[in-house]
């Protein structure tokens, strides 16, 4: 009866545990995805099969990465499903939406989010992994399925493209600004 319990209780903390990841988990999917739905399901879906393996965990201590592991093969699982094996990490995607030019924080956290969507998919998980959710190169390894090399590879090349787009926009909006039609000409009347 005292092991039923402590069964119980165990699976209750596990499940509390996991359910205190869920929001890492939808925003890395839905910046893997860009479809709030289906990050959504991939999301929901990384966490029940978490659940029904947690018993399984060797490491306690790299959790994380198990469950982050657990989200990239359902994000790759839904892609096998859909039959679509065509790799888009040689295709330049572009986008033609400009921010206004406000500096706002919302405005430059817009401006990041549609530079890391132009990512091919590849680089845009290992950007999102490593930069914003704080993961190490062999982390973001295991959990991806990829050497270590690629990782930083990637990464790189993602950190550069970022760098130009953003650098690019910068410039274009301080041409637009500093235009001769916006100065207004003062003269002087006597």
């Amino acid at each position: 009866m005292v092991n039923i319990r402590n069964l119980f209780s165990c699976t209750r903390e596990a499940q509390a545990r996991l359910q205190q990841q869920r929001h890492r988990l939808y925003r890395v999917a839905y910046s893997w995805s860009h479809n709030a739905a289906l990050a959504d399901d991939i999301t929901q879906e990384a966490l029940t099969k978490a659940m029904q393996k947690f018993s399984q965990i060797r490491d306690p201590e790299s959790g994380e990465a198990w469950l982050f592991t657990i989200l990239s093969n359902c994000y790759r699982d839904h892609f096998r499903r859909r039959k679509e094996t065509e790799d888009i990490d040689e295709y330049n995607i572009t986008t033609s939406v400009t921010p206004e030019t406000d500096n706002s924080e919302q405005q430059t956290v817009t401006r990041v989010r549609l530079a890391v969507a132009t990512l091919p998919e590849g680089q845009r998980q290992v950007v999102t992994l490593v930069d914003l959710e704080g993961f190490s190169y062999a982390e973001v390894a295991s959990i991806l399925d990829i050497p270590v090399g690629t990782v930083m590879s990637r990464l790189c090349r993602a950190r550069r493209t970022l760098k130009d787009a953003l650098l690019e926009e910068y410039r274009q909006i301080s041409e637009n600004i500093e235009s001769p039609a916006d100065t207004a000409v003062v003269r002087r009347i006597k």
